[in-house]
């Protein structure tokens, strides 16, 4: 396995056009959580010509839904959310600033171009591994809507978050080029 790659948050486009599809990093510093109540409440905040709470250049956000947290923890089982579900926001909120977003499963092709476009990388974190996850979060802070609950725009301090880069500022798509590796097995 090749070496893990680590990445300080803030994340640039300089740094996003370093990594490529399949590369795996490690994160630390602060990273924005936020899912698809408070994607749609940011796009309807932009459309009425509002300010955002948060301050998106150079940012990575975390589609997760944090289970509560036991006594002394900054927060619970943190897993990822499907990122399919923020598609229709996301070419939006790319163009607010973001670089990197960290989440599971397949992006739209609306959703990729805009990933060329604006310099961004998509990582994947293991859905299957949220309790290890927890272990990276150092702080957690609700930052804005509050009232979405674990759904809430929250800032994160992280070390040595696991991610893997799935998509990156270029299009590559290791969903797609894995994949395609095994379409061609006879009988099956």
């Amino acid at each position: 396995m090749a070496e893990q790659i680590r990445i300080q948050t803030p994340f640039t486009e300089e740094m996003s056009r370093k990594l490529k599809a399949g590369d795996a990093v490690l994160i630390s510093g602060e990273i924005i959580a936020a899912r698809d109540a408070a994607h749609k409440a940011m796009t309807e905040a932009l459309a009425r010509g509002e300010k955002l709470p948060v301050d998106w250049h150079n940012q990575m956000v975390y589609y997760l839904g944090p289970t509560p947290a036991k006594p002394g923890d900054p927060i619970g089982s943190c897993g990822p959310t499907t990122s399919g579900r923020m598609d229709a926001y996301t070419p939006t909120m790319l163009e607010q600033g973001i670089k990197g977003m960290i989440g599971k499963g397949s992006r739209s092709k609306e959703v990729v171009e805009s990933m060329k476009k604006n310099g961004v990388t998509y990582f994947a974190a293991v859905g299957g591994a949220a309790a290890l996850i927890a272990k990276s979060v150092k702080k957690y802070e609700v930052l804005a809507y509050p009232e979405l609950g674990p759904e809430a725009v929250a800032r994160l301090t992280v070390e040595d978050f696991p991610a893997i880069v799935v998509i990156d500022c270029e299009g590559n798509n290791l969903y797609e080029t894995n994949q395609a590796k095994y379409r061609t097995l006879k009988g099956y």
